[in-house]
């Protein structure tokens, strides 16, 4: 198991296309790939099997409002975006307006979408620091068209929110979270995941 990731900086001669780097991560799949806004390779082992019986809860209970509400799509962990940065990331879980997802090509949809999300859910797993993904958060804070972000500790049974352009929000134990005006009538209820 991984501490947290692996850095690997390419030579600017050795950069992947989006092609390429698409290719790479299919043929590495047992890896979660991503890159970050410099050019370089973030490495991780995938998660353990608690963290990811609580990443699926997390998705469920999305799916299941994505469907009920239809005004945009839930994604799983395993779809990766691409940030206006050039970055390629994975949350955990994910949405977003149909609106912004249909302005897409069908070319774009089949890869890593040039696109952030709406909305962002990272899930802490044992092998991840706070630091880390603190700093990923902040990564998508910073993209046009994000307006939610939940990173969740189940260690510490704390959820931080993350708006952009506002301080972030730690809540001590929830029983649930609100989607608030994002994803109006989304309540993820926690018991599931502590």
């Amino acid at each position: 198991m991984f501490e947290d990731q692996i850095i690997l900086q390419m030579p600017p001669n050795l950069q992947m296309t989006d092609e390429q780097f698409f290719e790479f991560c299919q043929i590495n799949r047992d890896l979660r790939i991503e890159t970050n806004k410099f050019g370089e390779l973030l490495i991780m082992s995938p998660t353990g099997d608690e963290t990811g019986n609580r990443d699926g809860r997390i998705i469920q209970q999305l799916m299941n409002w994505s469907d009920e509400d239809g005004t945009g799509l839930a994604f799983s962990s395993s779809t990766g975006f691409t940030l206006s940065t050039g970055a390629k990331k994975s949350p955990d879980a994910s949405w977003i307006t149909l609106e912004r997802w249909n302005s897409l090509s069908p070319e774009q949809k089949e890869q890593f979408a040039p696109i952030c999300p709406d909305f962002v859910v990272e899930l802490m797993s044992p092998s991840d620091s706070l630091k880390t993904l603190q700093a990923k958060m902040t990564e998508y804070m910073e993209e046009p068209g994000v307006k939610l972000g939940w990173l969740m500790d189940r260690k510490q049974q704390k959820v931080y929110i993350y708006r952009p352009g506002m301080t972030t929000e730690c809540l001590e134990n929830p029983d649930s979270v609100s989607g608030e005006s994002v994803l109006p009538g989304f309540v993820l209820n926690m018991s599931k995941i502590w």
